[in-house]
């Protein structure tokens, strides 16, 4: 077992000795960086965006965009990260937000020779901008960044313009499947990502008094009450569509299931700002009032 274990880690072990002597000789310069380990789905994200897509060696669980992102090699689910797996694939780099986990393998990565880059959650339309702009400058991309950033204010007025068309203001919930608890949980009402894209969209959060709750409650459904409901794709395909999400607790009782108003939606769309928050925000706007004519140039 021991000698299945050495032989097992040797490539690692070989790739850490290596590390350690030039990392006294130089500094790494993350511009020449050739394998970027991404444990942050908008990262991921923003990084192929920026064309540096190409030398992400992989990436966590939830990095689902773009589809390239989906081939790559897995870490862990970015709050189960696993250490060995992440050394195992030799980086160069890991950039990483703070909703990653456990709090003990960014110090481990580190005490190893790993060079390990915190950036800040994209939680608003301007922290995206702000974000694309420091992964950018930090990769050698400030053009890209740029240009990304001035695309999507143009895209933003497409969608401000849509906002004019709106005549009512649907209560809207959105139910997300937490694949670390294994349970269903509402991500609305918690005044993040999602309830600013709601609001863009010309919706209002329901109201949910279980906010702390990890599962859902039926009675703080039912008593939201929302006119529509958002279930991010991996809950709904796991429950088999909208009559299995009627199933969850309290969800029959709504104006949503009485009106068949259940929608999936991408999780990769609504839990952070990006380049493409312009289009995720109109696909919403066509869901809450599907009448309205607006398209992105």
């Amino acid at each position: 077992m021991i000698k299945k274990n050495i032989i097992r880690w040797l490539p690692v072990i070989v790739w850490l000795a290596m590390s350690c002597k030039q990392g006294k000789q130089e500094a790494m310069n993350p511009a020449n960086a050739k394998r970027i380990v991404s444990v942050s789905k908008q990262l991921t994200e923003m990084m192929f965006a920026l064309g540096k897509g190409k030398d992400i060696v992989a990436c966590d669980l939830t990095s689902s965009y773009p589809d390239s992102a989906k081939l790559l090699p897995k870490v862990g689910y970015h709050r189960l990260l696993s250490t060995e797996g992440i050394v195992s694939m030799r980086p160069d780099i890991v950039i990483y937000s703070q909703n990653i986990g456990p709090a003990t393998v960014i110090p481990q990565l580190q005490q190893v020779g790993v060079h390990c880059k915190e950036f800040f959650e994209s939680n608003t339309l301007d922290s995206a901008q702000l974000l694309l702009k420091a992964l950018g400058t930090y990769f050698g991309v400030s053009a890209v960044a740029d240009s990304l950033s001035h695309q999507l204010q143009q895209q933003m007025q497409v969608v401000y313009a849509a906002q004019k068309q709106c005549v009512d203001t649907p209560k809207v919930m959105v139910i997300q499947f937490g694949q670390a608890n294994n349970v269903f949980f509402v991500m609305s009402g918690r005044n993040g990502p999602a309830d600013a894209m709601i609001r863009m969209a010309v919706g209002k959060p329901a109201v949910y008094q279980a906010k702390g709750a990890t599962q859902l409650s039926a009675e703080a459904i039912a008593a939201a009450n929302p006119d529509i409901i958002i279930v991010t794709d991996f809950g709904f395909d796991k429950l088999g569509g909208m009559e299995g999400v009627k199933k969850l607790p309290g969800v029959a009782l709504t104006n949503a299931a009485k009106n068949n108003t259940i929608y999936r939606f991408n999780e990769h769309d609504i839990v952070y700002f990006g380049p493409r928050s312009a289009n995720n925000i109109l696909s919403l706007m066509k869901i809450f009032h599907p009448n309205i004519h607006a398209t992105l140039l």
